[in-house]
């Protein structure tokens, strides 16, 4: 028997942003970076890698760590890099290479790119080295952030690059980039000394077959912010980070997070290192711009994923934010349709997710894999990790929960077939007022406590809750 699977695809103790899915033979592995749970920055932990059947999408199996932060030439006795979003890769001689930037705060930032490489796409990996020109000097040319690479029928093409989300002149770039990174990297601005050129746009590079080692210099394929036509539909969706690339028939993909910094948008080419156009948006993790919407219905913050054909069905991966911060993202993943003129329609952001058909209302699921948590009163401010301050998916001791702390919030969960359903049940503490199928029930205990409302819903249809007063935990909902 199947297991269910839903958004998050993982344990919701688990923290794998920045997915990249590729189905090698009768698997498909999901390459991401690692966050620590309400960690201060980003991708604090060892890789990892996850893989299921491509016939049964609720199996995964994670293969524990495959790539320790430890192996790095930059570590050393005390300190260790940061590994940022990944990329795998089956080279021509049948090995699978790990593409990747460290940097955090023990390193240099948009430093030099790194390979690792091993006879099984799970891992685990060693180091092969920092991807350089013939020379051997490193490639430092654009910013040298998430690596993307693609094995176009024996061709390999290495990805990359970093943008900003405002448009800014040439002469504040520089000041305006070291800045930015002192925030990043917590480190005082006068330690952040960026001599190389401040070039945002998404860039390719061609690899030779040792898969370290650049043809030629790389070039700008797909422009940000500061490079784009003002005016254009690619300067409201300029690139900004997160290239990931696919080849469909004899069409290249290029998927990235735009300026917005909560949309996967994507562009095509007929060629891999040229005259890519915009073509839309695929998903925003807080439903921004869906069907015209401006209200985030979620924590609206970094996005990072890619599109893979599994078993016949076209998937988006991507994560999702919690703890009220950028540093504490899951991995989640929505159907996708390709139209015949080879157009992605933008999806919403299920709880149903891999599970490809609506939940069954029928016995117990966390409350923590709401699709949506908002609150139309309160503007938010992105990444304080202040869980006081708004809703969120957070954690409480061995619990992960959704914590509500204004009157006004909004629950929802997308989508559920509700027939045979008599009863539902949610776990709740606090004290206010939990609104469910038009019932007001009043929650007051400081400890668990099951409340229960009849079921009025039939068919195939969203469950929505609202806290209409006061600060209220929620832990677990069934139906019976």
């Amino acid at each position: 028997m199947k297991k269910r699977i839903y958004n998050p695809i993982f344990p919701l103790d688990e923290y794998v942003p920045d997915g990249e899915p590729h189905v090698f033979g009768d698997r498909v592995y999901l390459y991401g970076s690692h966050d620590k749970e309400n960690g201060d920055r980003f991708c604090m932990l060892d890789y990892t890698v996850w893989s299921a059947p491509v016939d049964d999408l609720s199996d995964w199996t994670c293969h524990g760590v495959t790539y320790k932060k430890t192996q790095d030439k930059r570590a050393t006795k005390d300190k260790t890099p940061d590994y940022y979003a990944p990329d795998c890769v089956k080279g021509n001689d049948g090995r699978y290479y790990l593409y990747y930037a460290a940097m955090g705060p023990n390193v240099h930032p948009f430093g030099p790119m790194s390979v690792a490489v091993s006879d099984k796409p799970e891992g685990p990996f060693e180091y092969l080295g920092d991807i350089r020109y013939k020379d051997g000097t490193p490639v430092l040319k654009y910013m040298t952030n998430d690596p993307a690479v693609i094995n176009d029928n024996g061709r390999i093409w290495l990805y990359y690059g970093w943008g900003l989300g405002r448009d800014f002149s040439n002469k504040a770039l520089k000041p305006l980039y070291n800045f930015v990174l002192s925030k990043l990297l917590k480190r005082p601005l006068k330690e952040i000394k960026q001599t190389k050129p401040c070039i945002l746009d998404c860039a390719v590079v061609e690899m030779e077959n040792d898969m370290i080692t650049v043809k030629g210099e790389p070039k700008a394929v797909l422009a940000s912010k500061t490079s784009a036509k003002k005016g254009t539909e690619l300067y409201n969706h300029a690139f900004y980070e997160a290239p990931s690339i696919r080849k469909i028939g004899d069409t290249y993909y290029l998927v990235y997070s735009s300026g917005e910094n909560n949309e996967l948008a994507y562009a095509t080419s007929k060629y891999p290192d040229k005259d890519f156009e915009y073509r839309g948006v695929i998903v925003s993790n807080s439903d921004l711009g869906l069907n015209d919407n401006k209200q985030p219905k979620n924590n609206s913050g970094t996005i990072h994923g890619g599109i893979e054909n599994i078993n016949g069905q076209w998937y988006v991966f991507y994560h999702r934010c919690t703890n009220n911060t950028d540093f504490s993202r899951q991995a989640c993943a929505e159907p996708i349709e390709i139209g015949a003129d080879g157009s992605i329609k933008m999806v919403e952001v299920t709880t149903q997710g891999l599970n490809g058909k609506p939940l069954e209302a029928k016995g117990k699921y966390p409350a923590a894999i709401c699709c949506q948590l908002y609150n139309p009163n309160i503007k938010r401010v992105r990444g304080n990790g202040n869980v006081e301050k708004y809703p969120c998916v957070t954690f409480d001791g061995q619990d992960r929960i959704v914590h509500i702390c204004h009157g006004g919030t909004v629950v929802k969960y997308k989508y559920f077939n509700f027939d045979g359903c008599v009863k539902l049940s949610v776990t709740a503490r606090g004290e206010g007022m939990l609104k469910i199928f038009g019932k007001q029930i009043a929650v007051n205990s400081a400890t668990w406590k099951k409340y229960s409302v009849d079921c009025t819903k039939r068919g195939v249809d969203e469950l929505v809750m609202e806290v209409t007063k006061g600060k209220i935990d929620l832990l677990e909902i069934e139906f019976v």
